[in-house]
């Protein structure tokens, strides 16, 4: 399978050779997603989301991928679902990852949050992924803000808003 069958994905958007992240995949995109190599799905998105799989624990382990479920509200984003990524993405630092929620919005949140504090990358070259998904709302930058202070209470970060 070819990766234009991951571009199809809701506002899929690849990071490096070995993140990739989107909004929800179809149960057949799955099929894609183990195609291209990925050994692990993240999932941030709660069971009960309007577009969820039922059964994505099962469909994504019937492709012999691990799955991990951070359910993460979109109305109220906590330290302790980024802390859990954080967590996550370590453990799985040597694998290939692909991230996702509903449409992609808290993932690239939290994907620049982890940029940004985990990796070292700069805030500039973080945020233009994050604002090739979407324009983080109040809730998610005064997030974005507080995840920041908290890890690193020097340094500041922009309104990602525009």
């Amino acid at each position: 399978m070819s990766s234009n069958q991951l571009e199809d994905i809701h506002n899929f958007l690849k990071l490096s050779d070995t993140i990739a992240t989107a909004g929800q995949p179809t149960e057949e995109q799955f099929s894609a997603i183990k195609a291209s190599g990925y050994q692990v799905v993240v999932n941030l998105a709660l069971p009960d989301s309007p577009n969820a799989l039922p059964d994505e624990k099962k469909v994504v382990e019937a492709q012999g991928m691990e799955y991990i479920n951070i359910p993460v509200a979109w109305d109220s984003p906590t330290l302790e679902d980024v802390a859990q990524f954080f967590k996550v993405m370590a453990a799985n630092a040597d694998k290939t990852v692909f991230v996702h929620c509903a449409a992609n919005m808290r993932v690239s949140a939290f994907m620049y949050l982890y940029r940004r504090i985990q990796e070292g990358i700069g805030d500039e070259a973080a945020k233009e992924d994050i604002a090739r998904i979407w324009s983080p709302n109040e809730t998610w930058q005064n997030f974005i803000e507080e995840v920041i202070q908290h890890y690193h209470p020097s340094q500041q970060t922009q309104d990602l808003r525009s």
